[in-house]
């Protein structure tokens, strides 16, 4: 065998490597690299013209009441906390929530607007999630004490609206809400 053809077979088979580890890696590539977009709830974000001062909406654009409606819903309390990471209803939420249901199902034709919260810890994109799942599991609630659900609107918040400023547990717990609007 002639030295050219010895060298000429090298040169082949470092070929053959790297065009082989270029297949691996490329399949590699679209089968770990390349997630697929997963179905997600729609996450509703206020709009940026609202104060900043302002709870959630009062008889706006999303709910639209009667002043009587609006009149019994303020004597209720309209705020019920989570525990952290959590968007599970507690015995106190429940005890909320009846009375909100109380109120819905005497008034079948009134809304409901449920903003989620959440404290400052987490990512945006999390938080805005975390606080969809605990104003969905208030609907959830809600829509299995009779109401209906075509009358409970949901929006998110996230972190974007605190309710006590600081990182102190105190604080945080305050952030960790629902609150319901007329």
């Amino acid at each position: 065998m002639s030295t050219y053809s010895i060298q000429t077979g090298t040169t082949n088979n470092r070929f053959a490597k790297i065009a082989a580890l270029a297949v691996l890696s490329t399949a590699v590539a679209l089968t770990t690299g390349c997630a697929t977009k997963r179905a997600t709830s729609e996450v509703v974000i206020a709009p940026l013209g609202i104060p900043g001062g302002q709870v959630g909406y009062n008889n706006g654009a999303l709910v639209n009441n009667s002043d009587a409606v609006i009149s019994a819903a303020s004597n209720l309390q309209a705020v019920v906390y989570f525990g952290f990471d959590s968007s599970e209803i507690t015995p106190q939420a429940a005890a909320i929530l009846n009375q909100h249901a109380n109120l819905l199902s005497s008034n079948p034709s009134a809304s409901v607007l449920i903003a989620g919260n959440t404290d400052e810890r987490g990512s945006r994109e999390y938080n805005i999630a975390l606080g969809e799942r605990r104003a969905q599991s208030a609907s959830a609630y809600l829509a299995s004490q009779g109401v209906s659900a075509n009358n409970i609107r949901v929006i998110s918040y996230g972190e974007e609206r605190p309710a006590a400023a600081g990182n102190t547990e105190e604080a945080y717990a305050l952030n960790r809400r629902a609150e319901l609007s007329y």
